[in-house]
């Protein structure tokens, strides 16, 4: 355990600690503006601390610290302390070495442009990353028969010129056959020169050239040349096309957005360059230390500019300020050579911009929680790693995972969402409306809709409900169901129906701490099942995980794919109870001003007020500012101006 140390002892400065293990390894490094205060709020009541915190000061067997003269050098100095360490407490950096970038070798005699998945290399300038290799190579390909710089190898180069003949590519004129020496020096700079320009944003000035060159070539009557620069001019604007114009000015600046929950972060950096997207970034931060909202957008502006490939421009729009905004816009300026501007868009396109680059985080996230359900590998360790943590007699194949949604004690809604082998089975949910609690009592509700969920258990498996009963007695095949599980349906059809309550959940994981495990464990003993069906409560925290008979929660390691099992389950059944809650209080709360308007239908309503923050930031907000939202039509924002205005 580790030991604090002396106060008198650690100096009230700027500057990095680490904290190691006891075999010596850094498993944690931050930053502070004062050593002092922040090292000694790692040590106070353990119950005090968060969950990640505590367990990280529980690994701890030392620390240490280096002291510096400001706050941007301690920035610099955790950024290459964590590079240089990789401790396991700290954010890490995924899914972001698998994306390409068009590289230019401009360090060679005759540079080359390719599509590659480094960004390393001396002598290189480095375009991207983009997330469609597909898209980027055919980019390229065209980009070729309007600049036809080589991008074949250093050894095939060689080899051509050994011979005295060109390749294929000359032939097709997606070449200019430098090594036959059939282009001058100059002019292949020239086509190297125009390549860069054109992938930096700059596509306004190539398009001009060629434009002019070659009227220049038709006055002069060298149709032959004209038509070769009309080709050109053609491929250029077929890549034209495919790329996003967001900004009518030719600035510059980055587009940062995320959505993520406790464990993970999925983050997305769309680069403007001459007012056109040019590079996209994307990757998932995994979280094993607490943060708040600004100091996750700190530690997201460390791992996007640490080694910057398309530099770092004037101004970076991010979701949230950063703790200290100064420190981080001086340490960008330091990269940069120049001053950089970190803001927050609050109306216009920019921020219609975030909106498109947040929504792509999140189907990110999605995509990226859905590879690891699909992962026949992962499931099977999340199932051995449950059994282990709880104790259970055998790994759990049907989890049940029970949450509450309500309104001050409205609309008071449950869900039960089922996982079986690690995978979510949706025909299996179901929702409750409750019906016996009066006002806010979210013990009495969850009791409520376990009773209600284990009679009908009872009731489908055949035991009484009133009595111990055994829960692996076979189902009465040949009773019907109710209308819930479709009872009417199978009468007609004859078949047998498939009564999903008639299942017993091996583990029943209820969304809460000791309270509602406390509530799972009365009912489940009311009903006689005690011992039959595994139970366990999330706190707020996925880390603790609290089963009964033991009072301190269990910690659930990191990384552990039974973590990422927990987590799903209780944000499907959090997502359902919303979704239900929603619903139901839909249809009792009357409509809105907003409803009912021409064009505004529940999509664009949803977006507006969450593009603007609020319905009150939509009532208060100008004509102007409505007209400059770039996806709504103009005569919609009139009419949203008119009603609300009437």
């Amino acid at each position: 355990m580790i030991t604090r140390p002396p106060s008198a002892g650690v100096p009230d400065a700027p500057g990095s600690y680490q904290f190691l293990d006891a075999a010596g390894r850094v498993i944690y490094v931050g930053k502070a503006l004062s050593l002092r205060k922040r090292l000694a709020s790692y040590f106070q009541e353990p119950g005090r601390l968060a969950g990640r915190t505590r367990q990280m000061v529980e690994a701890a067997a030392s620390v240490e610290w280096i002291e510096v003269r400001n706050e941007v050098e301690a920035l610099v100095l955790e950024a290459n302390l964590i590079k240089a360490h990789k401790p396991r407490f700290n954010v890490r950096m995924m899914d972001d070495k698998t994306y390409p970038y068009v590289a230019v070798t401009l360090g060679d005699a005759w540079p080359r442009v390719a599509v590659v998945r480094e960004a390393k290399r001396k002598g290189v300038r480095y375009f991207g990353p983009y997330v469609n290799v597909g898209a980027i190579r055919q980019t390229v390909a065209e980009l070729t028969r309007s600049m036809p710089i080589r991008t074949c190898s250093d050894a095939k180069l060689g080899r051509h010129e050994k011979l005295g003949r060109p390749c294929l590519l000359y032939h097709i004129e997606r070449c200019s056959g430098p090594c036959v020496g059939a282009v001058t020096k100059e002019a292949y700079e020239g086509y190297v020169r125009e390549m860069t320009s054109f992938l930096e944003g700059d596509s306004r000035s190539v398009v001009g050239r060629l434009t002019t060159s070659m009227h220049d070539a038709a006055r002069d009557l060298d149709f032959e040349r004209a038509a070769r620069l009309r080709d050109r001019l053609a491929a250029v604007d077929a890549v034209l096309e495919s790329q996003q114009m967001v900004s009518d000015r030719p600035e510059d600046f980055d587009v940062i957005a995320e959505d993520g929950d406790d464990l993970e972060t999925a983050v997305q950096v769309f680069s403007v360059r001459r007012g056109m997207v040019v590079g996209r970034r994307a990757f998932v931060l995994d979280k094993p230390e607490d943060l708040t909202p600004a100091e996750l957008v700190g530690r997201i502006l460390e791992s996007v500019y640490d080694e910057p490939v398309l530099g770092v421009p004037r101004l970076i729009l991010v979701p949230g300020e950063p703790d200290s905004v100064g420190v981080y816009e001086s340490w960008l300026a330091a990269k940069r050579g120049g001053p950089v501007r970190v803001s927050v868009p609050k109306r216009g396109a920019k921020r219609s911009l975030q909106e498109t680059v947040r929504h792509n985080a999140t189907q990110a996230l999605a995509r990226h929680a859905m590879m690891r359900a699909s992962d026949h590998n992962s499931r099977a360790r999340a199932l051995a790693e449950l059994q282990e943590i709880l104790c259970m007699p055998e790994a759990p194949l049907r989890i049940e995972c029970y949450d509450m949604s309500h309104l001050q004690g409205q609309d008071y809604v449950g869900s039960m969402v089922v996982l079986e082998d690690g995978i979510a089975k949706r025909s299996d949910y179901r929702r409750f409306r409750i019906r016996s609690v009066p006002g806010n009592d979210d013990y009495a509700a969850m009791a409520e809709v376990l009773e209600r969920r284990l009679r009908r258990f009872l009731e489908d498996r055949g035991g009484d409900p009133g009595r111990n009963a055994d829960p692996g007695r076979s189902a009465d095949r040949g009773r019907s169901a109710g209308p819930e599980e479709g009872g009417a349906a199978a009468k007609s059809s004859g078949r047998p129906v498939r009564r999903p309550f008639a299942y017993p959940p091996q583990l029943i994981i209820v969304d809460g701490g000791k309270g509602q495990l406390a509530v799972a464990e009365r009912v489940v003993q009311e009903l006689g099942l005690a011992g039959r069906v595994s139970l366990a409560s999330l706190a707020k925290r996925l880390e603790e995980v609290y089963v009964p008979g033991r009072s301190e929660p269990i910690i659930v390691a990191r990384p552990s794919e039974a973590l990422y099992l927990l987590q799903r389950a209780r944000d499907e059944s959090h997502r359902f109870a919303i979704r239900y809650h929603r619903a139901v209080r839909a249809r009792r709360v009357p409509s809105g001003p907003l409803e009912g308007i021409r064009g505004l239908g529940p999509k664009r309503r949803e977006r507006l007020v969450r593009q603007l923050g609020s319905a009150r930031a939509v009532a208060e907000a100008s004509l102007e500012d409505l007209r400059e939202i770039s996806w709504l039509p103009e005569d919609v924002a009139e009419r949203i101006w008119d009603r609300l205005h009437a």
